[in-house]
């Protein structure tokens, strides 16, 4: 068995964590980072590793740098609670761990949502870094947190399965928390814009992912993905709008 541990977040995540874990528990070392939860997360984690640990949430950076302070092995494979590792990912991931050829993976995934795999509208393949050195590497940034690595960084071929929203109000609600801290990471960076600029990014926005990404091809679901996403743009900017005008007055 690879020199390999397993990292996974949780919070109240009952309706995902039993099928996340079952899709490693191949892996013999698995740390669980929970922030409270308040359903039975920490219960059904339990049965699949005794390496459960909670901690209040401040962001998911320090999160999974808490995590990576209690990992043993040598490698890491950073998994959300609702993403699955397929067979054939954890087959490539196996084989390519017994003479690593890089010092960290980018792993592509499959997005659904409403039901659908979302293949366009820029949502596949989705690289994200997920498997690298644990003792050497820690994370950073308090939006879109990433790891930075020392060394070459290549690509796996087999994709997590990763059911992103359970509904439209799940996303809306994540929509709301992230364009809060879009907007105060850029208010902090002291960026302002302005009425031009707010009305005609969100429309690029959906030109980019209704048209160039494709989405017209996914039918209702890559509308309201594309809809949703130029929502997104206007939203995190009159968010920063609003922050520059109370700290104007």
């Amino acid at each position: 068995m690879a020199d390999l541990a397993a990292l996974v977040l949780t919070y109240n995540e009952e309706g995902n964590i039993k099928e996340c874990l079952e899709s490693i528990n191949w892996i013999e070392e698995i740390v669980v980072i929970d922030s409270y939860s308040s359903d039975n997360t920490i219960a059904i984690a339990k049965d699949y590793t005794d390496r459960v640990y909670q901690r209040k949430f401040d962001d998911f950076a320090s999160q999974r740098n808490f995590a990576l302070d209690k990992i043993e092995a040598t490698w890491v494979l950073v998994v959300d609670a609702d993403e699955r590792v397929t067979l054939e990912l954890k087959d490539e991931i196996l084989n390519l761990l017994t003479s690593p050829q890089a010092d960290a993976y980018k792993i592509p995934r499959k997005n659904y949502f409403l039901g659908s795999w979302i293949k366009y509208c820029g949502w596949y393949p989705d690289y994200t870094l997920r498997l690298f050195k644990a003792q050497e590497n820690r994370y950073s940034g308090l939006v879109h947190e990433g790891v930075k690595i020392k060394g070459k960084v290549d690509k796996v071929n087999n994709a997590f399965i990763h059911y992103t929203y359970r509904n439209l109000n799940h996303y809306l609600s994540k929509i709301n928390h992230y364009t809060s801290l879009d907007a105060e990471k850029k208010y902090k960076a002291g960026k302002k814009k302005g009425l031009a600029y707010i009305i005609l990014r969100p429309i690029v926005e959906f030109i980019k992912k209704f048209i160039l990404k494709k989405g017209f091809l996914l039918g209702m679901p890559g509308l309201i993905v594309s809809v949703l996403s130029s929502y997104y743009q206007f939203l995190k900017y009159i968010k920063l709008w609003e922050k520059n005008v109370s700290s104007d007055k």
